[in-house]
């Protein structure tokens, strides 16, 4: 990568680079959100002379929040409040007092606009996993008797194929894989839901969401959304759409910390016959009266199963305050400029043939991640993090960046794509 390292006379392509990343950061109106996170000075974009560690470590450019999201300053004010007064001082006192009891509602009902939502569909508590298992279940029971199909996502993250499979095992159906791209096709007359990821989270692929789910619905088949990877990256259109149930993190493009509880829509209509496999004490019509017998309760509450937990619940209800006021397609615009820019930087700088994108150019079908197929991607991955790029990679050769549009700056795509490049020759 002979341009950062030795520049000639005038303008260079790299120094157009850096100049584009400049004005683009110059003009982000999601720029000042930037603020309100805890992370680390970016750094210089430029170095004067080649890569190395020390150089690169002054700042971290975080590349990783379609993992984990980064910390918003309001999340550590919030809870030394809760543990301090909440917990400490009114103690039993502010399930009541302090709203602990109806947090998983209220939260959901602060969710629900990032995911194209009207109020009284989302309850926030478990993890994406029992909420998969519930939703899925409880699809499967809606549909008729006849219906004795589960279509699932045959590149799946594990963890839904798994549950998946599980479900059909419990409810005596068949579990059939197809690709993503063919769910909407193979959904027939013996297909009771289909199991879809909105965004994949190898490649970063986008789904059509509406189309999926009125194909589905085509075939009388219920459509169970996994919006893990595209909620608070770019817009989500439950609602319009007319999905029928979906899950979620937080801990992701939400920001919500590591183990932040998850969350499960029903569509308003459905929720009457919203049968879950897990019923609590907290989905109980009348959780104090210690019945034996199952009375659910109306609306969300129906998705609890056990005591919320409050101390993350609470972390996530401070994290969402980043989002208010906030305009989701200006976060989209940002999300596909800055996976473009990246590419292109990549495509300027990294040596001809020894990364290949699998994510897709068309917007349509692009989330906010960006995958690279390159060789040695877990020793790549673990050079970039050692020089100040943190990113993930999936075995055997997916390089993961994750471009979260809140905090993330052009200028980081940069340095990002210089640091790989510098990498990629260092392994030549």
């Amino acid at each position: 990568m002979s341009e950062p390292h030795g520049r000639p006379a005038g303008l260079s392509p790299y120094d157009g680079l850096v100049a584009r990343a400049s004005a683009l950061d110059t003009g982000d109106p999601l720029a000042p959100l930037r603020d309100r996170f805890m992370l680390d000075p970016a750094g210089p974009a430029v170095p004067a002379g080649p890569a190395d560690p020390a150089q690169d470590g002054n700042g971290t450019v975080y590349l990783d929040g379609n993992s984990l999201g980064a910390l918003s300053t309001g999340v550590l004010p919030r809870l030394t409040d809760v543990v301090n007064r909440e917990w400490g001082e009114l103690r039993i006192r502010s399930w009541e007092e302090s709203g602990w009891w109806t947090a998983p509602e209220r939260i959901g009902d602060r969710i629900a606009p990032l995911v194209g939502a009207a109020p009284g569909q989302l309850v926030v508590g478990d993890s994406t996993s029992v909420n998969v298992f519930k939703a899925l279940v409880a699809a499967v029971r809606m549909a008729p008797a006849e219906r004795t199909e589960i279509l699932v996502d045959a590149d799946t993250f594990p963890t839904d194929g798994y549950i998946a499979a599980s479900a059909a095992r419990l409810t005596g159906h068949t579990l059939r894989p197809v690709p993503a791209a063919g769910i909407a096709a193979a959904a027939g007359p013996q297909t009771a839901a289909a199991l879809v990821n909105h965004v994949d989270y190898r490649t970063g692929r986008l789904h059509d969401l509406a189309a999926v789910t009125a194909a589905l619905h085509a075939a009388g088949a219920l459509a169970v959304w996994d919006l893990c990877h595209s909620a608070g990256a770019l817009p989500v259109a439950l609602d319009a759409a007319g999905a029928d149930l979906a899950v979620g993190c937080t801990y992701k493009y939400l920001n919500g910390g590591p183990g932040a509880p998850a969350y499960l829509y029903v569509r308003r209509d459905l929720q009457p016959r919203f049968d879950s496999p897990l019923p609590g004490w907290n989905s109980h019509a009348d959780p104090f009266g210690m019945a034996g017998d199952f009375q659910p309760a109306q609306g969300a509450p129906r998705g609890r199963v056990g005591t919320p937990e409050i101390l993350s619940l609470l972390a996530l209800d401070a994290a969402l305050d980043v989002w208010d006021g906030v305009d989701l397609a200006e976060v989209r615009a940002k999300s596909l400029a800055l996976t473009d820019f990246f590419l292109e930087c990549v495509a300027a700088l990294v040596p001809a043939g020894r990364v290949a994108s699998v994510t897709p150019q068309a917007h349509a079908e692009r989330g906010s991640q960006v995958s690279l197929r390159c060789a040695d991607a877990g020793k790549v991955m673990g050079e970039l993090t050692a020089r100040g790029v943190v990113g993930d990679y999936r075995r055997p050769d997916l390089l993961r960046f994750g471009f979260t549009p809140l905090y993330t700056r052009y200028a980081d795509a940069l340095r990002a794509a210089r640091v790989l490049a510098d990498v990629i020759e260092g392994t030549a």
